[in-house]
């Protein structure tokens, strides 16, 4: 008997349907075909332990086995399932009358149990964009899958569920989630908050200009100044994903296989923030079997590197093309994926190899060649890509006990909100650009060109402080969006004022300044 049963194949983002045709007729061998990969061929294994232990007999006959398209290659063991039904179907211990109604995804255990998959969330998008009626998975993803709707989604526990709601033995109820409740319910739901941030006024100024604008930051400081704790407060701060940001979002974090059994939609932005030691690979995905890297898990969020020298260069270059583009593209000799990456990147370091330098309870021992050797660890491309630069002075204990409370993450994001409503109107003709961090030169003299005072005042400024040309761009970029806190249509000399002391690392005399 012939039979087919439909599936789906995850690579990258892009999910395609996939049919499994299986025939049984008398012999004794069993053949495979379709570019499965060792997890694939591996299933016959698992599937003649789990019919056993489920009450059935692997047939003894001549099993041949087709995964169409062919030519595409089938990873995983998400196969296990809809192959174990094929054969069941086949051999007539399963009706096969409703299977074509169905999309099957899972991983058997030696003992019929479903074991949980990744990318259940694209491939029940995939389901409903293909018609299908429903889509069973295992208990696990019932509830990642169930997030789209106009599809009945079936958990199943074991392969004998599946059997009995196919032969119709029991009624099984499809999995329903109020997407939009739980999705709002936990978007301000954060554990960290700036009220408990005591002094550091100007660093909380700088994040929330970051924030409003979506631009890239770096804060250099001594240990124990507080950089840490403020760039883990930092999403508590930022606009709100909105639904289609978190289906995004959400469906990387599905293929990477990090989301919990109890999480349908990613209601908050993620804050991403790798070891010093992670290789090229991990932080912009690929592998044997292609995953997103850090910068793809952090979209829509925050990526957060602390201590940024300490990475290995070449690894921090790779972060260049991605912070442009806001996309990654990977291309091997076998697939070529692309993922999406628009995220933050916000950084820490140490301003010298000791740490002291500028710290008035320290005693810096680094010389000046010393501190420049350390800065130099971070080439000048990726500094150009990073628009804010913010040192840290640590607060003395007894000023820590005498401040009182910070102000809270909630006051702080109603203004961010504010700022990010107009840019959205200020950008609204233009498209991929959602915040003024993406400006392009043409639309930097368009929207934030100073008048005749800010120009004289950028002239004197980027000659008394030896500022780089490449700070003149990305001192607009933020006058722009500090114009937009203050709800200002012009950039005015305040606003300038304030970007340009945001600079610092661009002063040629960096590393000979007193500290």
């Amino acid at each position: 008997m012939l039979v087919k049963i439909f599936c789906a194949a995850v690579n990258g983002l892009h999910v395609t349907t996939v049919t499994i045709e299986v025939s049984i007729v008398p012999g004794s061998t069993f053949h495979m075909s379709g570019l499965g990969d060792e997890a694939v061929r591996e299933s016959q294994s698992r599937i003649r332990a789990a019919l056993q232990y489920t009450g059935f007999r692997y047939p003894k006959a001549n099993v041949t086995i087709n995964m169409a398209p062919a030519d595409l290659r089938k990873e995983g063991s998400s196969f296990d399932l809809p192959l174990a039904v094929g054969i069941l179907a086949a051999n007539e211990n399963l009706m096969a009358d409703r299977l074509h109604e169905f999309m099957l995804v899972g991983e058997l255990g030696l003992d019929g149990k479903l074991q949980p998959i990744r990318g259940a969330l694209p491939i029940a998008i995939r389901a409903r964009a293909e018609k299908y009626r429903g889509l069973i998975v295992p208990k696990q993803n019932e509830r990642e899958a169930a997030v789209v709707n106009d599809l009945d989604v079936y958990g199943m526990e074991s392969l004998l569920d599946v059997v009995k709601f196919f032969n119709g033995m029991q009624q099984y109820q499809p999995m329903t989630v109020d997407t939009r409740r739980e999705f709002y319910e936990q978007q301000y739901n954060f554990d960290l908050d700036f009220a408990d941030v005591r002094g550091q006024e100007n660093v909380k100024r700088a994040l929330e200009v970051a924030a409003a604008g979506g631009h890239n930051l770096i804060m250099i400081g001594p240990p124990g100044s507080g950089k840490s704790m403020m760039a883990k407060r930092l999403p508590s701060i930022l606009p709100p994903l909105s639904l289609s940001e978190s289906l995004e979002t959400t469906q990387i974090h599905s293929i990477a296989g990090k989301l919990s059994r109890h999480t349908s939609l990613i209601s908050q932005r993620p804050f991403r923030s790798p070891h010093h030691t992670i290789s090229q690979v991990a932080l912009v995905g690929g592998g044997t079997t292609p995953q997103p890297g850090e910068i793809s898990l952090a979209h829509n969020g925050v990526l957060f590197a602390d201590e940024l020298p300490e990475f290995n260069k070449p690894t921090l270059e790779v972060l260049r093309q991605p912070l442009e583009d806001r996309r990654i593209t990977i291309s091997r000799a076998k697939y070529t994926i692309e993922f999406p990456c628009s995220f933050m990147f916000v950084a820490s370091m140490n301003p010298c190899p000791c740490g002291y330098y500028g710290d008035p309870t320290h005693q810096c021992v680094c010389t000046p060649g010393q501190i420049q050797k350390y800065m130099n660890k971070i080439s000048g491309p990726l500094l150009d890509r990073i628009d804010i630069q913010v040192e840290i002075t640590p607060v003395p204990f007894q000023d820590i006990s005498k401040a009182s409370e910070g102000e809270p993450s909630e006051s702080i994001r109603q203004r961010v909100i504010a700022a990010r409503l107009i840019q959205e109107q200020r950008f609204a003709d233009v498209k991929g650009v959602h915040c003024n961090a993406q400006m392009s030169e043409r639309m930097i003299h368009r929207f934030a060109e100073p008048d005749k005072e800010g120009i004289e005042m950028l002239r004197l400024a980027m000659q008394r402080l030896s500022l780089s040309a490449r700070a003149y761009n990305r001192i607009l970029k933020v006058a722009r969006t500090i114009a937009d806190l203050e709800g200002s249509e012009r950039v005015k000399t305040d606003h300038l004022a304030e970007a340009i002391g945001y600079r610092n690392l661009d002063r040629s005399d960096w590393s000979e300044r007193q500290g």
